[in-house]
């Protein structure tokens, strides 16, 4: 059977990230997902367009993550995480983001250093000590931060686990301490893991 044969088999008929019927084709999920099932999603026309070009993403079309991020194809999942990560500046993918289920193999395939998006600039954000930190890392307040609008301090020595990175400054990251996600700057954290 060719990939394609499997892949309609696989999704029904209909893109596996949107549901959509028409103007179906194969998504190769880079790196190394050519002519590979398990690394290949049936998608729209419309997914693959926005999937390869972030200036055209339209953010309510990729609502449809909120159901394909459940996927039990590792391949779907890693495309959800790629597209809501690209946007989390629309505030509801963040808490998305803080749902989704990625096994240790999924969340490397999806954070792989070998896929980089050609249309987005490389911020690389670093702690204190100068240690590159990732989206889901752990890290520890070095210094007592007093937290504009939220009246509290946060300790230094708490933990903040499952980072998020704000793409477009490498001095930001946000975490969540006492409950509320705040923004931290980077100079102020200690990598943990």
């Amino acid at each position: 059977m060719s990939i394609i044969r499997d892949l309609e088999k696989r999704s029904g008929g209909a893109c596996e990230i949107c549901t959509a019927t028409e103007s179906l084709g194969i998504y190769a999920v880079p790196p190394n997902g050519d002519d590979d099932l398990n690394k290949s999603i049936h998608a729209c026309a419309t997914c693959i367009e926005q999937i390869g070009d972030a200036a055209k993403i339209d953010p309510n079309h990729w609502r449809c993550l909120n159901d394909s991020m459940w996927s039990e194809v590792s391949a779907v999942k890693v495309v959800a995480y790629r597209m809501l990560t690209k946007m989390t500046a629309e505030g509801w993918p963040q808490d998305l983001l803080d749902m989704i289920y990625l096994d240790e193999e999924e969340l490397a395939w999806a954070k792989s250093a070998d896929y980089v998006d050609p249309n987005e600039e490389v911020v690389i954000h670093r702690d204190s000590n100068g240690a590159v930190l990732s989206a889901g890392d752990s890290v520890v307040l070095i210094k007592d931060l007093n937290v504009k609008g939220a009246n509290f301090i946060a300790k230094r020595g708490e933990a903040v686990r499952n980072i998020t990175l704000v793409h477009d400054n490498a001095e930001h990251i946000e975490g969540k301490v006492s409950g509320q996600r705040i923004v931290i700057l980077t100079q102020y954290v200690k990598k943990t893991n």
